[in-house]
């Protein structure tokens, strides 16, 4: 009866910090390789399924290691930055496992166009947990930043606001010229024949599933853009609040998951203003693994410097 238990021991004992990043790197080094091997395909032709399946793999992983993660750490009454903080982040990183989960049904078993799904609800949790997150990990510490400091900040949060209107008006610039030309040329009945045919064969609750929520598209990747930004500026603010302390390494890593993170959502904005539709498994979309791994060793080094810290108390005792 106590073999499960010694398992699970076993396994908590493996998910070192040390352990966490070494895996990491050779997770990065891997998905490196895969992408740059398989994600360019001849023109005319979509990426096959196994490759599309082994990058939704690739990243969806991590981020559910790092929820475990996270969950590791509320548990713990060690942990220095509160639990109430990896709690938040733990809940954002598994909304972004589950997400991703059904992002990749309503992409490659439905067949449906990604820009808009029910993964976004998931989404949206994973952005407001993980922000409430950093944010509470921020308040409980005196922010006696320096002026050059808070320079960095507000560069940060002009450059990101700058570059989230920039794309914004790119796409509304996009979408505005692709009607135009549909209209002069006549081609709104091909379009809709084509919207048959995306639609065929699939459940009417689906078909109206995905038609209700094209209606929130412009207001959803409005509030991604917001969002992204104002992850940054927190990101930013945490970085400074922890450097040179006990516990910065690890939310290096939080930090620079949240910059990984940023770089990815920003392409992706990018690639959806150029002419075609867009097919997951671009090579850019390698920071969203890296963030997922970002998160996962930051949670772990958390828990190491905390435990680390309660051993050499017991032992000075």
């Amino acid at each position: 009866m106590t073999k499960p238990a010694n398992k699970l021991a076993l396994f908590t004992h493996l998910l070192t910090g040390q352990n966490i990043v070494f895996v990491g790197l050779l997770w990065s080094a891997f998905t490196i390789f895969f992408f740059l091997s398989f994600s360019v395909t001849l023109p005319g032709e979509d990426s096959p399924l196994w490759y599309s399946l082994g990058t939704y793999l690739l990243e969806t992983l991590p981020y559910g290691l790092a929820a475990w993660l996270c969950y590791r750490n509320w548990k713990s009454p060690q942990i220095a930055s509160g639990r109430e903080v990896w709690l938040f982040i733990g809940l954002g990183l598994a909304c972004y496992f589950v997400a991703n989960f059904l992002f990749g049904i309503w992409e490659l078993y439905f067949g449906l166009d990604p820009a808009i799904s029910p993964a976004d609800l998931f989404y949206i949790g994973f952005t407001i947990c993980l922000g409430w997150g950093m944010v509470l990990a921020v308040l409980p510490r005196r922010l006696n930043l320096e002026l050059k400091q808070w320079g960095i900040i507000a560069i940060i949060a002009i450059v990101g606001t700058a570059f989230a209107l920039w794309l914004n008006a790119a796409t509304a610039a996009n979408d505005t010229g692709v009607e135009e030309i549909e209209t002069g040329t006549g081609t709104e009945q091909v379009e809709v024949v084509e919207e048959k045919d995306a639609y065929e064969g699939l459940p009417g609750i689906i078909v109206a599933t995905d038609r209700f929520l094209g209606v929130f598209a412009k207001p959803v990747n409005l509030f991604y853009a917001v969002a992204d930004v104002a992850l940054m500026i927190v990101a930013s603010t945490l970085l400074l609040a922890f450097w040179g302390g006990r516990f910065s390494q690890s939310w290096r890593m939080i930090a620079a998951g949240v910059l990984a993170k940023y770089i990815a959502d920003m392409w992706l904005k990018y690639v959806t203003t150029l002419p075609g539709q867009y097919e997951s498994g671009g090579l850019m979309e390698v920071f969203y693994v890296f963030a997922g791994v970002l998160f996962a060793l930051g949670t772990a080094l958390e828990y190491d410097v905390s435990t680390s810290r309660r051993r050499r108390r017991r032992g000075v005792m």
